[in-house]
């Protein structure tokens, strides 16, 4: 369900920004030889099985990032796009330090979402 929350804007004026109130993940797949692809979905057993069935052409496809070993749960889509941006913009090391606090041996994580 969208609503508006009031921010200041420049000048104190205020502005509304629209966040949409359901479920958003930021995740990372890997590819055997741990090539990264950092995503956003609103639909994270979708999309990953997307990866797995290399649905869609483009990187994710050319360098076959199959393996789940990295999300993050956000309600708002705000919030989820800024972290996907975030991410992309660190250097490897710092999204490898990331995904290995979580799953230190890189783990498909995709029977942790699909039950």
């Amino acid at each position: 369900m969208p609503y508006y929350s009031p921010r200041k804007g420049e000048g104190g004026i205020c502005k509304t920004r629209l966040y949409w109130d359901y479920n958003f993940y930021v995740y990372i797949m890997a590819s055997i030889t741990k090539v990264l692809y950092i995503g956003m979905t609103n639909n994270l057993l979708r999309r990953v099985t997307e990866h797995k069935e290399g649905k869609h052409p483009g990187f994710s496809q050319k360098y076959q990032t199959k393996k789940l070993v990295f999300y993050e749960h956000f309600q708002y889509v705000n919030d989820a796009i800024a972290r996907e941006k975030e991410l992309k913009g660190w250097r490897r090391e710092k999204k490898v330090k990331l995904i290995e606090d979580m799953n230190p041996l890189w783990h498909d994580l995709f029977q942790d979402i699909n039950g």
